[in-house]
């Protein structure tokens, strides 16, 4: 494994960061099918992101951070629970349908906000929800006290008309109650973050800000569109300036904590809900990664992941050490001083004791996914590919990156230890609670007009 470098911003920082006081405020920022190699900080020679580029200049970068799942909404469930979503048979994406009781995140589990409410935390949604449509799965059922979004997995940006049957086009609600929103939606995002910052500054707070941006449709403005004329495949140009909209919308809300002067008590976390799709379904890129979204190749599952709190982390540093997507849960708990429950397995890692040098090692022996009949594990800089009906692939990432090279044969006794381990875990699971998006199209038709 690579030696990552110590991420100490001074000498206070060795304290338990749960001794914090105030508590900070967490404002965690989550896009959407965005390619790996799509941000400024990793490398992007076509699509400048200069907030995030700041954001990630003033923190810590994770280049080897995993989401859970290489579909939207079962990465959005894993995130908002601590937990490997297929312990609770989250493994697809819902189907979008109000009056489904089903379709959802089960409600045997208690998310995020919910923990962080009666500790005197408010609560905030704004974006994307994919996570249940019906009443029950709604964000202010699940302990955001502020919403504003919509509950489908995709949504038009702008010019669009509403029809409560259709996820692109169903209501933009806020706080429950349907409203109207002229603005293009990733605008619109922007814009209502900032105002939840500037309307908590006493704070703490827990915004999640959601983004659908760079999913499908592509609809930029035709004044962001123009910004792009330079790239000569129409469907990366749309996508670029999907990108661009999305990051003036980030710099937006950090522009509010600034000026509010909350910015050294927030800790700002960005990561993509999985890996950019393939470049001929929204023009993502993710190189130099193998795969793209729904793969268990690094493509589908590793994305760009940082963290930055001024004062409290080292600005403009890198740590290599895997960390996933489910350590946002008792990272935040830990800082909240609420104690991570018991009531069951939890998979979340608190990173802070890791980044402020208080630990050492690694927070994650082994990391794993599961996707229908697609797994994969990670141990160190190994890595176990599993594909139904074919043989086990192993790679070795510290070497390999691209994923290239099947060293199954030539390493049998780690390919048979991860295999081992692969089963332990799957051992632990359960199978979907729901049949999913692609269940319903199955079942209805593929022009069914209530796909997400």
């Amino acid at each position: 494994m690579k030696s990552f470098l110590p991420i100490l911003a001074s000498a206070c920082v060795l304290a338990p960061a749960f001794a914090v006081e105030p508590r900070p405020n967490i404002l965690l920022i989550v896009s959407d099918d965005q390619g790996y190699a799509d941000v400024g900080f990793h490398g992007s020679p076509d699509i400048p992101t200069p907030h995030l580029d700041r954001l990630a200049a003033a923190g810590i970068r994770f280049t080897n951070g995993y989401v859970t799942h290489a579909y939207c909404s079962p990465s959005r469930a894993g995130l908002l629970t601590g937990r490997y979503q297929q312990r609770f048979g989250h493994e697809q994406n819902p189907f979008y349908d109000p009056t489904d009781h089903r379709e959802g995140l089960p409600m045997t589990e208690t998310l995020l906000p919910a923990r962080l409410q009666p500790t005197g935390y408010t609560t905030g949604w704004v974006g994307k929800w994919h996570l249940g449509a019906a009443p029950e799965f709604a964000p202010q059922n699940r302990g955001f006290a502020e919403t504003f979004g919509f509950l489908a997995g995709g949504h038009r940006y702008r010019d669009w008309k509403v029809n409560a049957a259709v996820g692109n086009t169903a209501p933009i609600e806020r706080n429950g109650g349907t409203v109207e929103e002229p603005a293009h939606l990733t605008a619109a995002f922007g814009r209502e973050a900032a105002a939840f910052v500037r309307r908590h500054r006493d704070g703490p707070w827990f915004l999640y800000l959601a983004f659908n941006a760079p999913h499908n449709p592509m609809e930029p403005t035709p004044e962001r569109l123009a910004r792009f004329a330079s790239i000569k495949d129409p469907l990366r140009q749309k996508y670029a300036a999907q990108v661009s909209l999305m990051d003036d919308a980030i710099g937006e809300t950090l522009a509010a904590l600034r000026e509010s002067g909350q910015e050294g008590r927030t800790l700002v976390i960005f990561l993509s809900d999985n890996g950019g799709p393939a470049a001929t379904i929204n023009g993502a890129d993710n190189t130099p990664l193998r795969g793209a979204k729904g793969s268990p190749y690094e493509g589908g599952i590793r994305v760009p992941f940082l963290m930055a709190w001024p004062g409290r982390l080292a600005a403009g540093t890198t740590d290599d050490r895997p960390v996933s997507a489910i350590d946002v849960f008792a990272t935040t708990l830990g800082l909240a001083g609420v104690a991570m429950p018991t009531d069951r397995k939890y998979d979340s890692v608190d990173l802070m004791p890791f980044l402020t040098g208080a630990k050492t090692g690694a927070p994650h022996e082994r990391l794993f996914w599961r996707n229908g009949g697609q797994f994969a594990i990670r141990e160190g800089d190994w890595k176990l590919v599993r594909m139904d009906g074919k043989p086990d692939e192993l790679y070795d990432l510290a070497r390999d990156l691209g994923e290239a090279r099947n060293l199954a044969s030539a390493q049998p006794e780690v390919t048979a230890r991860l295999a081992a381990a692969l089963k332990a875990w799957n051992d632990e699971l359960i199978n979907p609670v729901f049949p999913g998006d692609s269940g319903h199209r199955l079942k209805a038709g593929k022009g069914s007009p209530k796909k997400n």
